[in-house]
């Protein structure tokens, strides 16, 4: 997803593929909200008109008002139909485009490992979909380093079973990333996170995610410090 200000009180959200529209809707537009991620500061209760943009060219407007500020950007509630924006923004996707995840996974497949690393910083998000899941960490460290990289696609990173020291420390050092919970949640339930990252982590949770670590954890020193976080009442 790109976002664009283009105007005072105007956003511009550009999706880059079917699945994020999809997702998107599943999460949020259902439920008449959207997450628009900026770092521009936006005040609570601000009017704004957004414009979606789907995949395939097909747009919605829809007037919005500002709901929260969120670590990477605002929530804003919508005033629309969520089906109706569904069927705009997946307009003008043909079913021949909607064919090519076979032909890429082929295309991948004949790169070599060095042809993945180099792809991966410039790749799209459907591109990237596929490189998320190669089994080496040197793939996955080079898709860290793309710019349009987005916080889901992080905590991907951040769950996988290939994660290594060096990828738990890029990811640790990106203070962006590092504001989603999602992310923390995902590194430090990875048995792969460098202990000594888990433990930094412990003390960022909610109290609801130290119990749950604390009850339930299978690292037994992770799990001690969760207790007694919680005996000196966090």
């Amino acid at each position: 997803m790109r976002v664009t200000r283009n105007g005072s009180a105007a956003f511009l959200v550009e999706f880059e593929s079917e699945e994020e529209v999809r997702e998107e809707h599943r999460t949020n537009l259902a439920m008449g909200a959207l997450r628009v991620a900026t770092t521009e500061p936006v005040a609570l209760n601000t009017m704004l008109l957004v414009t979606l943009r789907g995949p395939g060219g097909g747009e919605a407007f829809v007037k919005a008002n500002v709901v929260a500020a969120l670590p990477d950007g605002i929530a804003v509630s919508i005033d629309a139909n969520p089906d109706e924006l569904l069927t705009k923004l997946l307009a003008g996707i043909e079913e021949d485009e909607k064919k090519p995840q076979q032909s890429g996974w082929d295309r991948m497949r004949a790169l070599s490992q060095m042809e993945k690393i180099l792809l991966a910083v410039k790749a799209d998000r459907s591109e990237r979909q596929i490189l998320l899941q190669d089994n080496d960490p040197r793939v996955l460290l080079s898709v860290l380093r793309n710019p349009r990289l987005t916080i889901d696609e992080v905590a991907r990173v951040a769950k996988s079973s290939f994660l290594n020291h060096q990828i738990a420390d890029a990811i640790m050092g990106t203070a962006q990333w590092m504001a989603s919970l999602d992310v923390r949640l995902a590194l430090i339930h990875n048995a792969k996170t460098p202990p000594a990252f888990a433990m930094r982590i412990l003390p960022t949770l909610p109290e609801n995610e130290v119990r749950n670590i604390a009850r339930a954890g299978t690292n037994m020193a992770l799990k001690t410090a969760a207790l007694r976080m919680l005996q000196r009442g966090k």
